[in-house]
């Protein structure tokens, strides 16, 4: 089960996520609102977990309810790229 950024990080996009990844599987664009995880390429590692500064970032297990959109959020920013 990979990690999801959730809401906190809209706006946010602090990147601390992405230097610490070791398998590049967190990206976003210019117009993008926040960052999101590759779940086809997340290992589970749980480094970007502890650097997030707003708390953004969960396991798929850990979402609360309201959060549980951001697994679909997540996966779907990655279809069709590359």
């Amino acid at each position: 089960m990979p990690y999801v950024i959730s809401e906190p990080c809209i706006d946010t996009k602090d990147a601390s996520c992405v230097d610490v990844c070791p398998v590049d599987c967190i990206h976003t664009t210019d117009d993008s609102p926040q960052y999101y995880i590759n779940p086809d390429q997340c290992i589970d590692c749980a480094a970007c977990e502890s650097v997030c500064p707003v708390t953004a970032i969960f396991h798929e297990a850990d979402l609360v309810p309201e959060m549980e959109r951001f697994k679909e959020i997540n996966a779907t920013f990655f279809v069709g790229r590359n």
